[in-house]
């Protein structure tokens, strides 16, 4: 059974804490896959200068402003797709990004689209590397994973306090650089390397997926 709105609509750490080991599903014509999260990052909307919605609304960020329990789905790098939970009140705009995980349903059909990994562990090792494994795209953009449809987050297993570790986000710089809202799992192998964000000003878009 799917996670519920509830689940979402709290404190986007709150949300992004609990992710950790919860398992995104997404079936398409070709089969399931499914990905138990290692990896996210929280953001806070118009009061973190590292989100795409520091500014206010945009039509590209207009789903991070409504009810909690959609995706957010956009391209970066105009190469690929991140895909971010929204959590939180209504016009709050807080979302969870989507960083890393281990496939657990749908191997063969992961590894079809990541031709590129010569690990299994590298399959969804990175929120772009997630999104080819579960072939998630703009189409994505704006869908409600709590109700009926094809993309879905499953209870999984929940990780304990102990095995998971906080830190600052990856790629993102400027004044929400020191944010330690990066919630990984300690020793996991699918956990994507930390890269700091390159020099910019406060509530400027850096060069890393960020929601």
């Amino acid at each position: 059974m799917r996670l519920d709105r509830a689940f979402f609509a709290r404190d986007v750490l709150e949300v992004a804490r609990d992710l950790v080991g919860r398992v995104v599903r997404h079936t398409t014509p070709e089969g399931a896959v499914a990905v138990r999260l290692s990896e996210v990052e929280a953001y806070a909307g118009e009061a973190d200068p590292g989100s795409h919605a520091f500014r206010g609304p945009t039509p590209r960020t207009r789903v991070m402003f409504g009810p909690a329990g959609h995706a957010y789905v956009y391209f970066s790098y105009g190469m690929h797709w991140c895909v971010n939970l929204v959590c939180g009140a209504e016009g709050t705009a807080s979302a969870v990004l989507l960083r890393a995980g281990e496939v657990v349903e749908g191997l063969e059909l992961a590894r079809s689209r990541r031709p590129a990994a010569r690990r299994d562990v590298d399959l969804a090792r990175g929120p772009a590397r997630l999104t080819q494994a579960l072939a998630v795209t703009g189409v994505l953009d704006g869908i409600d994973v709590c109700g009926p449809g094809p993309l879905e987050v499953l209870p999984g297993n929940p990780v304990a306090d102990g095995e998971v570790v906080w830190g600052p986000r990856v790629g993102v710089a400027g004044a929400g650089a020191p944010t330690p809202w990066r919630v990984s799992v300690v020793n996991d192998r699918t956990v994507s390397d930390y890269r700091v964000g390159g020099r910019r000003s406060p509530g400027s878009r850096g060069p890393g997926p960020r929601t």
